[in-house]
């Protein structure tokens, strides 16, 4: 219980950051994508650019999910619906959005310097990583979740060779 009381908020905090933060710069590095796609395979780039608040959604969308879902596991440890899992995400997308949209149209000041920091993602191969960032991490959960996984079920069937073999079953 001691850890829940000082990590929760933590997490929490973290959390909320990089969803903002990922909110704020995701539009640009998109656009940076397109722009880039547009240059090289404009039938293409045209339909992206017309798709544009999708595809912004969906890369959120990704950042808030791994975010969501590494964030219980961490505090909890345990295990939840993917039901439910996806409604939690999909309202704190929501919700994100509309904290981004209340923040630039009252923000002022700090947010002005933080989205100056978009200028970088004006460069295709930083706006690529940058929105690789979700799926990635969203990899290397799963490849550590299954090690684990393995893990668990080599020590299962260890102990029980070693029960069946001494104690007979």
């Amino acid at each position: 219980m001691g850890k829940a009381a000082w990590a929760t908020p933590l997490y929490i905090s973290i959390a909320w950051s990089l969803m903002v933060s990922y909110q704020l710069f995701t539009q640009t590095a998109v656009t940076t994508i397109i722009t880039s796609i547009n240059m090289l395979w404009p039938s293409v780039g045209s339909w992206l650019t017309s798709r544009v608040d999708m595809i912004v959604f969906i890369y959120a969308f990704a950042w808030v999910f791994v975010l969501s879902s590494a964030i219980p596991s961490v505090i909890l440890g345990k295990e939840r619906s993917v039901l439910a899992q996806f409604f939690v995400c999909l309202t704190l997308t929501f919700v994100a959005f509309l904290i981004l949209d209340t923040i630039t149209t009252y923000g002022g000041g700090p947010i002005d310097q933080l989205l100056s920091l978009a200028v970088l993602f004006e460069n295709p191969f930083l706006a690529m990583m940058y929105l690789l960032i979700p799926y990635l991490l969203m990899l290397i959960l799963d490849i550590r979740s299954n090690k684990k996984r393995k893990k668990e079920k080599t020590l299962e069937k260890v102990t029980t060779t070693y029960m069946q073999a001494n104690f007979g079953s």
